[in-house]
Order: structure tokens, then C-alpha cells, then sequence
């Protein structure tokens, strides 16, 4: 435990890189500023980068550059990005199975190729695997953990109101219980564990390249596989400034004070739907502060508990693992600095694909930390 807190402590005294990364299924999408890269080991061993110029809503809405509006977009940003990674991951991860089913059926490789197209294109389905992912994390992480803390008053005879700190702090708790349950349970999953091995690639590249290192395997391998921007802690910050705000919501404003208590929870839960976009907000603000002020202890603390939790989330990869990890924010250097993507005022790429036989055949990139600070 004490080696584990004095990992944390030196990667909280560092300067760190405004891309950021997520595992995906066989592979590693990387993002930064103005460059969006997916890097999947497909099943023959050769590497498919999926390489675009990211050009968001902040590109063209300053607004959403200022504080708490952007915590809220980096959400929803995330969320999307997330979407897109895993469903094209998912779709390399059976394309040779799908390719020998298609050619044994009678169909060219041509049709086939042109079904595989068809299916990246954002369909009706995809909005709907949204809908439902959404709906089970809200059942799950918001709904759940409420009506727990509601029971667990009513048992317990404590007859608390939605205007109870205590209530809050309870709801909270059981929120990271089943967060960190759900973790640990999906870990013994061969394939979630595979993911968590190239969330740690991921760290181990970014943490290569913050070091000035040049992006091998050889180099990447000696980093951690923790990292205090990831997304795990981002997560207990959410969790700790929802206890604090749904406290003080909730005892400003009275909700449904006149409906039964059972339906006043339930639309206390919908309101702290609503608050989650607010919740995002003073979240990212907060890992903002705590990264610019790392050195100092109680920034040091705050980051603590999410880096913790990161023993779960990510596992030790190996070196082909690693190799993905670093192509991909190869990649995203690469576009950045052949197409000058920063100083750019719309789309001057576009979507495009290709295969490498591994990192070797990259382009190399003078980029350095100083130009992507966060």
C-alpha cells in the first residue's frame, strides 16, 4: 500500500498531456485536442487505425470553453467517442468471422466489403444500445442507490427526508459500493479483463510520452498503469460532489412535498438525473484544480481515493497490448502535426482507415509534451 501511495505521489507532482485515451475491444482510442484515432489488433495480427480530424462542438462555440460548460461537454463528448470506439471496435473484432461466413454463403468480397461500410454508419440501432445503456447506468447507479438509501432510513427507523444530509451521504455510499462491486465482479470476465490490460497500455503510453520518452514498447513498459486523470477518478469525484450538492438542492428546494412518499422519491430521482449535467460540471473544475495544485497535500488526497480505485480498472498489459496503446497516440501526434489540426478553422481531413503490420511502419513525430499541456 505505502509503494502504491508513493507512485501516486510522484505522478501527482508531474505536468500532464491534454490527450486522453480508452480502452476498447482489442485495442486503444486516443483523442486529442483535434485528432480522434482508434487502434484495434485485428485478428490476423495486423494493426487497423481509424484516423480523423476531431473538430467538436468547442471548435465552434467558445462558450463551451468555460468553466463548468466544459465538464459538461467533456461528458457528453466522452460518452459519444466512447460509443463510437467500442462499436468499431466490435465490428474489426468480427469482421474475419463474418468475412468467411459472407464468402462461404456465395457473396464477393466486394458485397461484403460494402456491408461492412453500411454498418459503421450510425444507424437507429445504435441510438437505441445508447438509450438502453443509459437507461440501465441511470436504473443502476442513480435509481438503485436512492431508493436503497430510502429503504435502508425506513428500516432502520431514522425517518429521514430528502433534506437530510445523512440521506445524501448514505445514497452516496451505496452508489460507490455497487460501482466498485460492479468492477470487481465483471474483472473475472476474460473478456472485460483483456480491456482493463489495454486501459493500463493506454496509461503506460500517455505516461511514456509525458516523460519525453520516445514512444516503444521497450520504454513504455516501465510505467505505471495508473494515472490520475483517468476516467475512474473522475468517477469518484462525481460521487463525492453529488453527496454535497444533492444535499444543498434538496433542502433549498422542497420536491414534491405534497405527493406520497414513494412517488416523491421517485421524482427526486428524475431531478437528480437532471443535476448530473451541474454534478459533471464542478467535477471536472475540481480534477482541474487538483491537477494544477498537485504537489500540494490535499490535492494530493483528493486524487488519492480515484487512483486507488484504479487497481481495479486497469490490469498490467503485454507488449502487443502496449504496441496498440502507443500506436494510437502515435497516430494522433502524427495528424496533429502533419496537418497543423490546432490552428485549423474546419475539417481539413476526413475519415480514413488503414492497416500496418506494426508501430515500425509509423511516420515518426517530433511532438513534445509543451505543445499539449493540459
Amino acid at each position: 500500500m505505502n509503494k502504491t501511495f508513493k507512485r501516486i505521489s510522484l505522478l501527482l507532482a508531474k505536468q500532464y498531456t491534454s490527450i486522453g485515451g480508452q480502452a476498447v475491444i482489442e485495442g486503444v482510442m486516443m483523442r486529442s485536442p483535434n485528432a480522434f484515432v482508434v487502434a484495434v489488433r485485428k485478428p490476423d495480427g495486423s494493426i487497423r487505425l481509424r484516423r480523423d480530424q476531431w473538430y467538436g462542438l468547442s471548435k465552434r462555440l467558445n462558450f463551451l470553453k468555460k468553466p463548468f460548460l466544459r465538464g459538461i461537454l467533456m461528458l457528453v463528448e466522452t460518452m459519444a467517442n466512447g460509443v463510437v470506439s467500442l462499436n468499431y471496435s466490435a465490428n474489426i473484432a468480427m469482421e474475419e468471422e463474418e468475412k468467411a461466413k459472407a464468402l462461404k454463403k456465395g457473396k464477393t468480397l466486394e458485397e461484403f466489403e460494402e456491408a461492412q461500410k453500411k454498418k459503421e454508419k450510425v444507424s437507429i440501432a445504435t441510438f437505441l444500445t445508447m438509450a438502453v445503456s443509459f437507461a440501465f447506468g441511470i436504473g443502476l447507479f442513480v435509481f438503485l442507490p436512492h431508493m436503497a438509501a430510502y429503504g435502508i432510513g425506513d428500516l432502520l427507523g431514522l425517518n429521514w427526508t430528502l433534506d437530510s444530509f445523512g440521506f445524501h451521504v448514505v445514497d452516496g455510499a451505496v452508489k460507490a459500493f455497487i460501482f466498485i462491486g460492479y468492477i470487481w465482479g465483471i474483472s473475472f470476465m476474460k473478456d472485460v479483463y483483456r480491456v482493463f490490460q489495454y486501459h493500463g497500455a493506454e496509461h503506460k503510453s500517455i505516461a511514456t510520452f509525458e516523460a519525453g520518452m520516445d514512444l516503444t514498447v521497450e520504454n513504455a513498459r516501465k510505467f505505471s498503469t495508473l494515472h490520475p486523470r483517468c476516467g475512474t477518478s473522475f468517477v469518484f469525484f462525481l460521487i463525492l460532489v453529488s453527496i454535497i450538492l444533492f444535499s444543498a438542492v434538496f433542502t433549498i428546494i422542497p420536491i414534491g412535498t405534497n405527493l406520497p412518499p414513494l412517488l416523491r422519491h421517485v421524482v427526486a430521482v428524475l431531478f437528480k438525473v437532471a443535476l448530473m449535467l451541474p454534478v459533471a460540471g464542478i467535477s471536472y473544475e475540481l480534477i482541474k484544480v487538483a491537477g494544477k495544485c498537485s504537489t500540494a497535500w490535499w490535492a494530493k488526497m483528493m486524487s488519492a481515493p480515484g487512483m486507488l480505485l484504479q487497481k481495479l480498472t486497469t490490469k498490467e498489459p503485454d507488449d502487443s497490448q502496449l504496441e496498440i496503446a502507443l500506436s494510437s497516440i502515435k497516430a494522433v501526434l502524427i495528424l496533429e502535426e502533419k496537418y497543423n489540426l490546432k490552428d485549423a478553422s474546419g475539417k481539413v481531413i476526413q475519415l480514413e482507415e488503414i492497416d500496418i503490420k506494426g508501430i515500425g511502419e509509423m511516420e515518426q513525430t517530433n511532438s513534445t509534451l509543451t505543445e499539449f499541456l493540459e
